[in-house]
């Protein structure tokens, strides 16, 4: 009888023992639950913060979008605005005196006729003289007056060596440079292309016209 109260006894204490187990598990579940929810909490407000980021990133993407939409409407207009524009390079500091308007009206007219074009070495100079920008009252006299010339020629008349090119934005010219670098690679693709004004690359592949506005488009033909 005694070895059965003992067992009893001993198995009251096992479970007592798991009562104790069990309440412990209970408060680490209870413990558990309690982080999960902090950790749900953390993870919402992380969602929220990416919707955030992706809308303030979507608004950027519209804004530069924008950007890059003024900013082609600004060169344009700067393009426009200087359409009647010459670009002279090459007369000395100085050499116009006190007034540039007579010595350009002078020397010009002898310089295109009887200037002969140089051929492609480049002018040096210790320091290369500012250029000289003509405007002229009619955008036809200009291109006249460029065709005659021929673009980006250089002609010499007597110790003069002159340069004469229509007048760019900055945003424009670097394009037309870039573009005008690809001429080697466009000879090795065996197309047909030219440089329209302002900075419009097309070729003719497979009696196909295509235009190119992006150099880096070009490029990547």
């Amino acid at each position: 009888m005694d070895r059965i109260l003992q067992g009893i006894l001993a198995v009251i204490r096992k479970l007592e023992g798991m009562d104790s187990a069990m309440v412990g598990l209970t408060a680490e579940t209870r413990s558990m639950h309690l982080d999960i929810a902090v950790f749900q909490s953390q993870i919402s407000g992380l969602d929220k913060r990416v919707v955030t980021v992706e809308t303030q990133v979507a608004s950027w993407t519209d804004r530069d979008q924008e950007l890059l939409h003024l900013r082609s409407k600004l060169t344009d207009f700067e393009d426009r605005n200087r359409r009647n524009n010459i670009r002279l390079l090459g007369f000395p500091e100085g050499i116009e005196g006190t007034d540039l308007f007579s010595y350009l009206r002078d020397t010009l007219p002898k310089l295109i006729p009887k200037g002969r074009q140089a051929g492609p070495q480049e002018t040096k100079w210790e320091r290369p003289p500012c250029p000289i920008i003509v405007c002229l009252l009619r955008h036809m006299q200009t291109r006249q007056l460029l065709q005659e010339a021929g673009m980006h020629s250089l002609f010499r008349s007597g110790a003069l060596e002159i340069r004469l090119s229509a007048d760019f934005s900055k945003e424009t010219a670097e394009r037309r440079k870039a573009f005008l670098s690809l001429r080697t690679h466009l000879h090795h693709l065996d197309v047909k292309f030219g440089l329209f004004e302002p900075a419009r690359m097309w070729i003719t592949k497979n009696r196909e016209l295509r235009n190119f506005y992006d150099p880096e488009d070009l490029r990547a033909f």
